[in-house]
């Protein structure tokens, strides 16, 4: 019964540096009548309410490389939740993944009431103050938290880590409350430079307080690890933009908050 306790705790406990306890957990919600289960994660040190942060997840649903920056923005002190877009259960492999992604960016509506229903979980949570909130995305989530910033969504801050670009309805830009910082690899032959082009285009015509960092020789999902090193397929890891890209959100979420 001891070792299966421990187990249990190690489970959903993991501990940070300077004595921080970085509580992980997975999280039941419901978007419309869609059951989803997101993943949650904080600082149980910190007291009272902290910024919020909402990570929406790359084309295979939430795995690992979510809740590890899950559990680095904790331990810098935020209130996260990894949105499941999906539904619970739902997470494709590739080809798969490709189909299951393809059915929300064919309908921008049904993706950002699935982010909005995440945000709003977020925003309820005691842990998280309301006012004080931002969302990351990588690659299928960086379209996503593009899109639910041109919902309107009172966010201080998106972060699209490099997701689609493209601007299937530039007149949503002005409805963009939030500053937005698109880190993407310039050589990345999935957003085509015309996408590159109408994203500022839509940009500059909202007004939009943005930053567009471009990673010379980086490609398609630059910070998964699991992408391997060979840019010839179009997706590889980039151990330099990885690291780079991650401080400028730091230093982003520190400027909006």
């Amino acid at each position: 019964m001891k070792a299966l306790l421990t187990t249990l705790l190690c489970s959903v406990v993991s501990f940070a540096p300077l004595g921080a306890a970085i509580i992980e957990q997975p999280l039941e919600y419901k978007s419309g009548d869609v059951v989803c289960e997101g993943w949650q994660a904080y600082d149980d040190v910190v007291t009272g309410p902290r910024p919020g942060v909402l990570i929406v997840h790359q084309w295979t649903g939430i795995s690992d490389h979510e809740k590890e920056a899950a559990r680095k923005l904790a331990a810098l002190g935020y209130n996260v939740l990894v949105a499941d877009i999906y539904g619970k259960g739902v997470r494709p492999q590739p080809p798969a993944a490709g189909k299951e992604a393809g059915k929300y960016k064919a309908d921008r509506a049904l993706l950002r009431a699935r982010a909005n229903a995440g945000l709003e979980v977020l925003a309820r949570d005691a842990r998280t103050d309301a006012a004080k909130l931002a969302a990351t995305g990588y690659c299928f989530g960086g379209t996503t938290v593009l899109e639910l910033a041109r919902s309107g969504a009172t966010l201080r801050g998106v972060v699209s880590f490099h997701g689609g670009l493209d601007s299937p309805n530039p007149a949503d830009g002005k409805n963009i409350k939030a500053r937005v910082l698109a880190l993407h690899g310039a050589d990345d032959p999935f957003v085509p430079a015309k996408d590159v082009a109408a994203f500022e285009a839509e940009m500059k015509s909202a007004g939009v307080d943005y930053r567009l960092v471009k990673y010379p020789g980086a490609v398609h999902s630059f910070t998964h690890k699991a992408a391997g090193s060979d840019n010839a397929k179009g997706a590889a890891y980039n151990a330099d933009a990885d690291r780079d890209s991650w401080f400028q959100m730091e230093q982003f979420l520190k400027r909006v908050f």
